[in-house]
């Protein structure tokens, strides 16, 4: 999965919140009128790939509403993606109410996974007991601590480190690509071996 460069203000290029393409974005100021030379507080991005615009106060993208973070990895079960693009829609207006919902998502995708989903401590417990690697462990339980203060009060301030919230997507979009997109990649990859080599495989193991 390549990585995610989020929009920023004046930057000149990043994923285009439109297109999600790695390119070059083109900056300018609008005018309070046709005629005019006075320059409004607000800026417009446009992106060099789909020509799409974007429009941003106060260093803050405004239209679209969507927050400027990665969208959801192609791979990510249907069970879980509408909470994933409903916390990113709100993510720049209340980054706490965005990780709530991410926290549903990754308890929601704790059963497409094999486990029960009622406990996502239990749960991660019981993905180590089966040879979880180390990196998604701690990625699920980053995810699961900052989730978990965005519900209850704790150590974590969501709406003072928003980078926080914005991290937690890119935790999840690396979870579905270990534990989904890889084997499926794996398992295609075996099917188009030749059947004799296949058969003489599960001889092997049997």
């Amino acid at each position: 999965m390549s990585k995610y460069y989020p929009p920023q203000d004046q930057v000149k290029q990043f994923n285009c919140i439109h297109c999600g393409v790695f390119a070059k974005q083109h900056w300018g100021f609008l005018t309070f009128g046709y005629h005019s030379t006075r320059v409004s507080p607000v800026t417009y991005c446009q992106c060099e790939h789909c020509r799409e615009l974007s429009y941003w106060h106060q260093s803050r993208m405004i239209i679209p509403a969507e927050a400027p973070v990665a969208p959801p990895h192609p791979d990510t079960p249907a069970s879980i993606v509408d909470e994933y693009q409903e916390a990113r829609s709100i993510f720049a207006r209340s980054p706490r109410a965005a990780v709530a919902l991410l926290r549903l998502a990754i308890q929601k995708l704790m059963p497409e996974l094999g486990e029960k989903g009622e406990n996502i401590n239990t749960d991660i417990k019981s993905l180590v007991a089966k040879g979880l690697p180390v990196q998604v462990q701690q990625a699920f339980d980053f995810c699961r601590v900052v989730g978990n203060n965005a519900v209850h009060p704790g150590e974590i301030n969501l709406n003072d480190t928003p980078e926080m919230g914005q991290h937690l997507f890119n935790m999840i979009n690396f979870i579905v690509e270990d534990r989904i997109t890889r084997p499926k990649q794996i398992a295609e990859l075996y099917a188009q071996l030749p059947e004799p080599a296949r058969a003489a495989v599960e001889r092997r193991d049997a």
